[in-house]
Order: structure tokens, then C-alpha cells, then sequence
């Protein structure tokens, strides 16, 4: 059976688009406390995974060694867009360990925050790796390798120490064994795909004491999560600390709630962000987490314009999932 539809898209009074997904919410015992759709096939989280990929900063004790605060952690969680507030800690961050920009793996690309993005090229600047919106992630993988005093060079391949203990954390959070299927992410690191049953419940753990400094950081600095007026730093203000929520490209969506001890995971079919972000937003308000502010709103009811700023249309949360 298909996947149920989880978001429409309309223009005027009829259904232009919809898009098909899954959702998985567990509590940390494993126990799925609402589901829809397929939960059994394993999928990759992308960038959802990063709190999970930054715990091993701190549990092998090098965020302590290198006195790194809740602001670098929320950086190593992070999809960010690129802005100073990114760039500049990060550049630091690097100096803090010995390291530099060509010591990431991850490639370059312009900012995400199209004023940064404008103005780089009226000023013939060129982005470096720093601007990579995992840049954070990766530089955290160097912190680990520096704190172990092994080699930084190719601490992203999947067999490296630092990946393996990636992957442990993974395994021992989502309570599995065995091989687990994986991939190279957009960024050159190691991606794993499990089901979404399981990524929910490894998401419900990480709500526990084990990720409450990953869960601070996260809720403290939703834009260096993120970026000015992105959907991740949108919906944790909303749920006012609440809920800290991490989006993953390809349509996934993740989330973890440490004061009901769920975690929530979701992934549209067709890949589509805009579905995702809509889903997640509906699934915070049915956990009644998601505030009533416009922003948020605007999220979870999306207004489609034209070209002359008229709404013609609207994105929006569908039965069963509202």
C-alpha cells in the first residue's frame, strides 16, 4: 500500500499537488505512540542526523578538552546558511584546534542567505569550505580526531575512528545490531539508513540525560542551527524550547522532545523540503508544542503567492496527520 498522503498543495478551490510520507513518533522504551505509513523500510536521515553524529564530540570528552560552549555545539548540529554568525565561529572554532578550512572534507558553496550570497559576489570573494552548510558538523569530526591525537586527514571516511564512533553512538541509540545499510552524504561523511520506527526511538533516547547538552544548545541557538528566517530556528522558537527539531535534505525530518521523552521522525517520498517542514510543524502542533505565532503558522498553513504577492493558494497538513 501507498504511502498516505500527508500534505497538500492547493490553487484556488482544488488540489493541485500532494505528497506522500511516513511519520514515526516513540518514546524512549521504543513504544511507537503514533505512526503513519511505512515504518519498516530503512532511509537515510541526512542532515537530521547531525545531533546524533554530534554526540560523540562530547561523550569522548573532546568538547570539554577544547572548552566548547552550547554555541559551537548548536554548530555541529547545524545546516546553516552561511551568515557571519556561522562563518565567523566556525573560522574560530578551527584556529581553537589547529585546524583550517582545507582540513575540511566537506566542498565549498556559496552562503544560503542570499544578502551574504549578493554581496560576496558585487566583492569578488569566493566562499571556502567554511561556508559549506555542514562546516560545523565537520569541524567537530576534527575536534574528535585532535582530542584522540590521530591522524585528521580522512576523518570522514566510514572507516576512520571517528566515523566508527559515529556509528556506535548510532547502533547503541536506536538499540540495533548488525550491518547497517549506509551512504556518502552530500558533505563526503558517512550517512545510515534505518527505519523510521527505529530513528524515532534512537531520537526519543537522545531526548533523555545523554543529549541534554546536544538538546540546550540546540533550543538556546536555533539560528546557528539553521539561519535568519529558516523553518528549524522558526519551529523551536515556536515550541519555546520545547522541542528541538533538525532537518534532513531528500524530505526528512527529525525531532526530540526531552519533557515527554518522544522522538519524532519523518520522511516525505518525493523528497520534497516544503512537505517536510509542513509535517513537522503539524506534528509538534498535535503534540501540542507548536505556539500560535505567525511564523510558525505561516509553516503549517502556507500561503501560495503569485508574482505579485497574491495567495492563490496554500500548503497545508492533511487527515489523518492534523
Amino acid at each position: 500500500m501507498p504511502n498516505p498522503v500527508l500534505v497538500e498543495v492547493t490553487r484556488g478551490s482544488l488540489v493541485e499537488s500532494v505528497h506522500r510520507g511516513s511519520v514515526a513518533v516513540a518514546d524512549a522504551g521504543g513504544k511507537i505512540v503514533f505512526a503513519l505509513g511505512d515504518l519498516e523500510t530503512p532511509v537515510y536521515p541526512r542532515s537530521s542526523l547531525k545531533p546524533i553524529q554530534a554526540l560523540p564530540l562530547i561523550e569522548s570528552g573532546a568538547a570539554d578538552a577544547f572548552g566548547l560552549g552550547p554555541e559551537e555545539i548548536a554548530l555541529a548540529c547545524a545546516s546553516h546558511s552561511g551568515e557571519p554568525m556561522h562563518t565567523s565561529r566556525v573560522a574560530a572554532w578551527l584556529a581553537r584546534i589547529g585546524c583550517g578550512p582545507s582540513d575540511l572534507a566537506c566542498g565549498a558553496h556559496p552562503s544560503r542567505y542570499e544578502p551574504v550570497a549578493e554581496a560576496m559576489i558585487r566583492n569578488g570573494e569566493t566562499p571556502t569550505r567554511i561556508f559549506n552548510n555542514c562546516s560545523g558538523k565537520h569541524t567537530g569530526f576534527l575536534s574528535m580526531a585532535r582530542h584522540w591525537d590521530i591522524a585528521t586527514a580522512g576523518y570522514e571516511r566510514h572507516d576512520h575512528p571517528v566515523q566508527k564512533a559515529v556509528l556506535r553512538t548510532l547502533t547503541d541509540l536506536a538499540e540495533v545490531g548488525g550491518d547497517i545499510p549506509w551512504g556518502i552524504d552530500g558533505c563526503a561523511a558517512p550517512n545510515f539508513a534505518l527505519p523510521l520506527a527505529v530513528q524515532a526511538h534512537a531520537f526519543a533516547k537522545l531526548a533523555g540525560p545523554r543529549g541534554a547538552r546536544i538538546f540546550a544548545a540546540m533550543v538556546a541557538h536555533p539560528e546557528l542551527v539553521s539561519g535568519t528566517g529558516r523553518t528549524c530556528a522558526i519551529l523551536m522558537r515556536s515550541t519555546q524550547g520545547r522541542a528541538a527539531v533538525k532537518t534532513g535534505a531528500e524530505g526528512f525530518f527529525a525531532g526530540f522532545v526531552p519533557e515527554l521523552r518522544l522522538g519524532i521522525a519523518l520522511k516525505i517520498d518525493d523528497g520534497a523540503a516544503r512537505a517536510a517542514e509542513t509535517a513537522m510543524a503539524a506534528v509538534l502542533a498535535k503534540l501540542g508544542l507548536l505556539g500560535d505565532d505567525e511564523p510558525a503558522a505561516a509553516i503549517l498553513r502556507a500561503p501560495i503567492k503569485n508574482t505579485v504577492g497574491a495567495t492563490v493558494g496554500e500548503r497545508r497538513a492533511v487527515a489523518p496527520l492534523i
